[in-house]
């Protein structure tokens, strides 16, 4: 029977350190261009914020250059804001934002998420009274927004130091092995109990495995980092 790697290892917690230095050093800061040009700004004004709450329902599921063509189609009809989503029809919505895919369901989706920061919270301004974990649960009720997509929002548009598990994440962490347990919460708190915790290392830790995963499959080639 193999040993379960735990996040109290030490050498596992060293080695996911490495890896983040080894990362940067290689690729750089994330936020020069691409997704993470936005997603990794810091500060971020309140449309900014916005824009990434949505970007966050557009993504599942979707390309990113697909995921831009939607916002663009968003912003062109004014309607790139929370305010705006959570008053407009959602065949209009679903028209617009179609190139993401899975549209109908993603109308939904936005609608729900916007409400809920508009009428719920009261706005974004509001958000940073509502503390991480009540915010959270919140997030997760909502219809469509899994862990994956709360955790999203809390880190890039709210700052909030909550380390996000996605599909590259995964394949890093079994890359490296860093672990053979790969449930999300299992995962998140290995990560998080391993880097110091810092948004802004959360974030650009999480950029720079999906763009380092992403780079391994687009260009069919084995990375040079290592631990």
């Amino acid at each position: 029977m193999s040993m379960v790697v735990g996040f109290s290892d030490k050498k596992t917690q060293k080695k996911i350190n490495l890896l983040y230095g080894q990362l940067l050093s290689k690729h750089g800061a994330p936020s020069v261009s691409g997704q993470w040009k936005l997603w990794c700004k810091r500060p971020k004004s309140n449309k900014e914020k916005e824009i990434i709450i949505i970007e966050s329902i557009l993504t599942q599921r979707a390309n990113w250059k697909n995921v831009e063509m939607a916002v663009s189609r968003l912003k062109e009809a004014r309607l790139l804001s929370l305010q705006s989503i959570a008053e407009a029809k959602p065949e209009i919505i679903e028209k617009l934002i179609k190139p993401a895919g899975f549209y109908r369901q993603k109308a939904k989706r936005l609608k729900k998420l916007a409400e809920f920061f508009v009428r719920e919270i009261g706005g974004i301004d509001r958000v940073k009274k509502v503390e991480t974990s009540l915010l959270r649960k919140k997030l997760l009720s909502i219809n469509g927004v899994g862990k994956e997509t709360a955790d999203d929002i809390l880190l890039y548009s709210f700052e909030r130091p909550v380390f996000v598990i996605d599909e590259y994440t995964k394949r890093f962490v079994r890359l490296h092995e860093l672990s053979n347990r790969f449930s999300y919460d299992f995962l998140q708190k290995q990560f998080e109990t391993s880097i110091k915790k810092d948004y802004k290392i959360y974030q650009d830790y999480h950029a720079l495995i999906v763009i380092e995963m992403k780079g391994r499959n687009d260009k069919k080639r084995y990375s040079n980092i290592h631990a």
